[in-house]
């Protein structure tokens, strides 16, 4: 079982990194990005659990560890 965990900064938390990467692309000719945020990918290897068993495992891993729970949020996705 793999799962997928995506990190990013709340949507009320300043993105310098993702502000940068902005300013980055408008110079380089793309002006119609308008926002980017960046963000962190983990992937699990989580063998012999069942699909909901490895989204609450993940779901912990990740409040533990992987994000920062007063400035970040994440989001799961399990696949077989």
């Amino acid at each position: 079982m793999k799962a997928r965990v995506f990190v990013t900064l709340k949507p009320s938390v300043f993105d310098p990194q993702g502000h940068t990467i902005t300013e980055a692309l408008h110079q380089m000719g793309y002006g119609g990005v308008q926002d980017v945020r960046q963000g962190k990918y983990f992937e699990l290897n989580l063998p012999g659990t069942s699909a909901d068993q490895a989204r609450t495992l993940a779901a912990e891993v990740a409040r533990k560890l992987l994000a920062n729970p007063v400035i970040e949020s994440y989001r799961i996705e399990v696949a077989e």
